[in-house]
């Protein structure tokens, strides 16, 4: 989204350590590397709602005791971070052939004091913000398979968003059927 952009690399499932072996399943293990310094604890925060995002999608039963590192490294920050790392995420599993039971993306809403609603904010953006709602969305049904925020809305505001980002997964999803018609055409 806008001049956020985030690198991932997938690797595996490859052989399991013995301390993170699953004997059911794949282990899925995801890191988020800032653009400078070490990570923190909101990149800590973050690799936790990736991963479990990308838990509920994996068919991680078909890799037992494997292990499956998803690396994500970020190269520019304008806004929108979260659900650029969602759709980096989608796309590396997507490429590397993992089974999945669907896709998914990510969205990232802004709350403007006044009460309307930016997809896709810039930085600036949502400093101003009154809330910040990020939602990972499921291409089958549309289903919310994450949601995170940051800051007070009502519930009818929520819903809102929620069904503004809806809308926006269409035109994510389009990306993805066109990328992986024009990588595969070749």
């Amino acid at each position: 989204p806008g001049d956020t952009s985030v690198l991932a690399g997938l690797y595996g499932p490859a052989e399991a350590k013995v301390s993170k072996e699953l004997p059911d399943r794949a282990a899925l293990e995801v890191l988020l590397r800032p653009k400078v310094g070490l990570p923190g604890v909101l990149e800590r925060s973050r690799e936790q709602l990736l991963r479990q995002t990308c838990e509920a999608v994996v068919l991680g039963v078909l890799h037992p005791r494997t292990a499956i590192s998803l690396v994500l490294q970020v190269l520019s920050d304008a806004g929108s971070l979260l659900s650029c790392c969602l759709n980096a995420a989608c796309m590396a599993l997507l490429d590397a052939g993992l089974p999945l039971a669907t896709l998914f993306c990510g969205v990232t809403c802004a709350l403007q004091p006044d009460g309307t609603i930016l997809l896709d904010p810039t930085a600036q953006q949502e400093q101003e913000a009154r809330a910040i709602l990020t939602f990972a969305i499921a291409s089958s049904e549309r289903k919310v398979l994450m949601a995170t925020t940051k800051g007070s809305c009502s519930v009818e505001e929520m819903q809102q968003c929620l069904a503004a980002a809806q809308r926006a997964a269409n035109t994510i999803f389009q990306f993805y059927r066109d990328s992986v018609r024009r990588r595969y055409s070749k």
